[in-house]
């Protein structure tokens, strides 16, 4: 079994279609079909189930497409580890970032790293923080920007930035001219959250608990941007992190809270065995002026 044949175990299992993996690996149908059958029978194991309407991976197939997975993200490993040597600014770096960052940290960031370090072929991942943990944890990332905390002893945590929480409201609330706010104040009222799973959700509630602040139970947004929108609407206001915010808006108002204001700290994380520090640095240097 070669890395090209392996290459086509791993497309048909992430795609489940023998087309559209003969059409992502660039070969035609009948012969990664062909080469596929001839694995099955050199291993004298059905990796595959299939059918003209659907295709399934056996017990067995599992096991070895994981294995397979495996053997080419090391060879992979090994290219990058050798481009590397060659110049320490060049090749692939996977930089990942939780949704309610990414969106607003990416654009300007990406940019002057590509000045700082044109050689760098940068891939940006969006995912939540636990997703983007466990891809760093199997090296299947470089690095993650995150909120703190961060727990891990395989992993080095650099704190960048703090981004501070402003009370977002519709013009027509009764907070909405209020200059600066006491977060006590808002124990009287019910913020509007993400759903479960975003860290922003995380840091609200530990906000919302240390405050007597309750939350809307009948609406969890899904995404930073749909929150903003039910509150322009009128139906509620929340926290919204400094980062995401535009002050050319109209139809909505951010208040500054009263010192000590609540916050969250972003930190770029990645292992501690990572070989791309020198990249790390130059990022942490961008993000931090």
């Amino acid at each position: 079994m070669n890395l090209r044949e392996m290459s086509y175990l791993v497309a048909v299992a992430e795609l489940r279609n023998f087309t559209k993996a003969a059409e992502h690996c660039h070969v035609s149908q009948p012969t990664l079909s062909a080469q596929i059958k001839k694995m099955e029978e050199s291993l004298d194991v059905k990796i595959f189930e299939r059918d003209n309407k659907q295709v399934m991976i056996t017990e067995e197939g599992k096991d070895i497409i994981q294995s397979a997975e495996k053997i080419l993200q090391e060879v992979e490993r090994i290219k990058e580890i050798a481009e590397h040597a060659r110049n320490p600014f060049s090749g692939k770096f996977r930089l990942g970032a939780f949704p309610t960052l990414a969106t607003y940290i990416f654009p300007d960031m990406v940019p002057q790293i590509t000045k700082c370090m044109p050689d760098l072929h940068l891939i940006l991942i969006e995912e939540k923080t636990a997703e983007l943990l466990d891809r760093l944890h199997k090296g299947e990332i470089d690095a993650a920007l995150l909120a703190l905390p961060v727990l891990g002893e395989s992993l080095e945590i650099n704190a960048l930035f703090d981004d501070k929480f402003f009370l977002a409201t519709c013009p027509s609330h009764p907070l909405a001219n209020t200059v600066s706010i006491d977060i006590d104040t808002l124990a009287q009222y019910r913020l509007l959250l993400l759903e479960e799973g975003h860290c922003l959700r995380d840091h609200a509630l530990e906000v919302c608990h240390q405050h007597n602040i309750g939350e809307e139970q009948d609406f969890r947004a899904t995404s930073l941007e749909t929150l903003r929108q039910m509150v322009k609407a009128g139906t509620g206001i929340t926290m919204i992190p400094e980062i995401a915010i535009s002050h050319t808006e109209t139809d909505i108002h951010y208040i500054p809270f009263i010192k000590p204001q609540p916050y969250r700290t972003i930190a770029i994380v990645y292992r501690k065995t990572s070989t791309k520090k020198e990249i790390i640095k130059h990022i942490e240097d961008i993000l931090k002026n």
